[in-house]
């Protein structure tokens, strides 16, 4: 016997990507479920905004004036003033643009690490960070909850949101597009089910009062989801080397084909194409028209139409009780845009994969400015209900350019390292982020200052969002494959695969998770997707309002 065959192979860790591999009886279909677990928890991100405003009542028999003049760094460590809603908000920006970044950082890494240690990783974070921003709002110190639920659990956002990503797409090579619509779906979801969670623990908690239960339910949830994230990681399996579904053959993608390299990219090599950096500009643009009007919405529904929403001709004659009941209204219009980002998300994506991703994202692009150019036309007209329907079919356009991006990404670029380039392109997501509210923000602004009815300050706006579509429709149509000089050799790709332990890897690929959906299947699915239904019940019964 050889040296080298006499040498014991290394010991694997619990979380190692070599222990993940699946097994002759596992089933494919048990994966988006454990990406769902996952997704759903980091979604909780557009939940958010429910603590907000509970965050600035959390001290009583505070010096008003003395509060007004200190400045931001007295704010970060005062224990006797209030927070203000700017400040707390910091939180959601810190996270959405950590999220991009320690995808970029760490998508290489997450590519040999395997999806259950980066998983799991993300589980610690996110769930970690939330305890630790409950720690720091039960000592009322800003600094803390932003390290908690801003960076640390940024990163939690970033790896979780990547992490089942590549993962997917091995496992349904002939459905790539629905199968990151699993998962990324979720994303959009989680604040369906987080949101009424929270409410419910900070009004437990508080005994009524919501702001004196916001601790203790930011410290409960972080545990929540670092339990339902851990079992979504150790869930995940990783096809062997060269798994492929029965029947399935790589040419049957028919006129698509052009679009699909079998060939793969490095990472290193691939951020340095064009076509890497007009979908980045194309899913930015995507991203910041969808994002300016999510910002915005509930307001820019009661600034358009105010008394119109509950039977009225104007806002001006409206009493108290009156106006209560026209933000009840619009905000039922945020239950419809979380449902429908979340089922965009999953609708588009499987869209894609019958007409192809550059397609579909032109029909985003097209659709996409026919409805904003015709938003302020509505409003003018005061068709709400026509105002509210354009919108939604907007927010499934932006949810679902999540959804169909990481598998244009693996038609350009190939497979073997799409986590880690779809990890550098989210960074997109953080520039979009802090663009998207802010242009929206500032036209509005400007416009009221000009002395513009509040009826009308976002015609403006919308038009110019409408021309950013036009310009996110150009990149991509300038997308074509990727130049075969740019593609790995046989010898980079096999130690590409090494580094990747695919050389370690057990199972047999021509007869590995050929398992039954059995019993197994079906209670996963249902751990999902019954509180899924739960949460769109709600969003539907907060949406009622509105019609």
């Amino acid at each position: 016997m050889s040296e080298s065959l006499a040498r014991p192979m290394p010991a694997s860790g619990l979380l190692d990507r070599e222990r993940t591999v699946a097994g002759a009886r596992f089933n494919r279909w048990l994966v988006p479920p454990a990406a769902l677990a996952i997704h759903l928890c980091i979604g909780m991100a557009y939940g958010f905004s429910v603590f907000w405003l509970p965050m600035t009542k959390l001290l009583s028999n505070t010096d008003e004036a003395t509060c007004k003049a200190q400045g931001l760094m007295a704010e970060m460590f005062s224990t006797t003033c209030n927070w203000t809603v700017p400040s707390v908000t910091h939180t959601f920006e810190m996270f959405i643009a950590v999220l991009g970044i320690a995808a970029a950082l760490w998508g290489g890494w997450l590519e040999h690490a395997g999806p259950r240690k980066a998983g799991f990783i993300a589980a610690l974070c996110w769930g970690g960070g939330l305890v630790i921003g409950g720690i720091g709002v039960s000592t009322h110190q800003l600094w803390l909850l932003w390290l908690g639920c801003g960076i640390i659990g940024g990163v939690g956002q970033g790896l979780g949101y990547i992490s089942p990503v590549s993962t997917l797409i091995k496992w349904f090579p002939d459905r790539r597009g629905m199968a990151t619509g699993f998962a990324i779906m979720g994303y959009g979801g989680g604040a369906m089910i987080g949101a009424p969670i929270a409410v419910a623990l900070m009004k437990h908690f508080g005994g009524g009062d919501s702001s004196q239960g916001v601790a203790m339910t930011l410290i409960v949830m972080g545990i929540l989801y670092f339990i339902v994230m851990s079992a979504g990681a150790f869930g995940i399996r990783i096809p062997p080397s060269g798994w492929k579904p029965a029947g399935w053959d790589e040419a049957s993608s028919g006129s698509r084909k052009a679009m699909i390299t079998p060939h793969h990219v490095h990472l290193d090599v691939a951020w340095k194409t064009p076509q890497f950096w007009l979908i980045w500009g194309v899913l930015c643009l995507n991203v910041t028209a969808g994002i300016g009007v999510i910002s915005m919405a509930s307001p820019m529904l009661q600034d358009v139409f105010g008394g119109h929403l509950i039977g009225l001709d104007s806002l001006t004659a409206l009493t108290t009780a009156q106006k209560a009941a026209v933000a009840a209204s619009a905000a039922g219009l945020v239950g419809l845009i979380s449902l429908f980002n979340s089922l965009g998300r999953l609708f588009w994506a499987s869209i894609s994969d019958h007409i192809g991703r550059k397609m579909t994202y032109s029909v985003f692009f097209i659709l996409g400015m026919a409805l904003y150019i015709s938003l302020p036309t509505l409003g003018h007209l005061g068709m709400a209900g026509l105002f509210v329907i354009g919108v939604c079919l907007i927010l499934t356009m932006y949810g679902g350019g999540f959804s169909t991006v990481p598998a244009y990404l693996a038609d350009i670029f190939g497979t073997q390292m799409v986590g880690a380039i779809h990890g550098r392109l989210l960074t997109a997501w953080s520039v979009a982020g802090i663009a998207g509210p802010f242009l929206i923000a500032a036209i509005r602004q400007t416009q009221i200052n000009a002395g513009v009815a509040h009826n009308l300050v976002y015609d403006r706006t919308l038009y110019i969002l409408a021309g950013l579509l036009l310009a996110g429709l150009v990149l991509n149509l300038l997308v074509r494959p990727v130049d075969a000089k740019h593609n790995m050799t046989a010898e980079q790709l096999a130690r590409e695969r090494a580094l990747q332990h695919e050389d370690r890897t057990a199972g047999d690929p021509a007869h590995a998770a050929r398992g039954p959906f059995g019993l197994s299947g079906v209670l996963a699915w249902a751990a999902i997707g019954i509180p899924f239904l739960i949460g769109v019940y709600i969003a539907l019964q907060k949406a009622a309002v509105l019609f």
